[in-house]
């Protein structure tokens, strides 16, 4: 089981976007990287040639976020927690240290 997957909320902890809040779209678990889909976070500029289907141009893309940068973001409790395993019937289930509300 991974602590981060994808569809959670998470917060950035660090860098230029430091504070902002979103969902991870996709993880890279060998690359240590997660697509966090937040409005404007970890946007680059990406130059486009033009062809037959599409025209070409500047376009704004997301990038990865390193997994050390983002946090698991409780969203009821509105702070960053760091997420747990427990067993809970003899299923290992993800929890919230802060809150200890079962993620699973």
């Amino acid at each position: 089981m991974a602590k981060i997957v994808s569809g959670d909320d998470v917060i950035v902890i660090a860098g230029g976007d430091k504070g902002k809040v979103g969902k991870v779209v996709k993880v890279l678990r060998k690359e240590g990287r997660v697509l966090a889909k937040v409005a404007s976070v970890a946007m680059c500029k990406k130059s486009v040639k033009p062809t037959k289907n599409r025209e070409g141009g500047i376009f704004s893309m997301e990038r990865f976020i390193d997994m050390s940068n983002v946090a698991f973001y409780d969203s009821e409790a509105g702070v960053k927690s760091r997420v747990g395993y427990k067993f809970v019937d003899g299923k290992k289930v993800r929890y919230l240290k802060s809150s200890g509300r079962v993620l699973d």
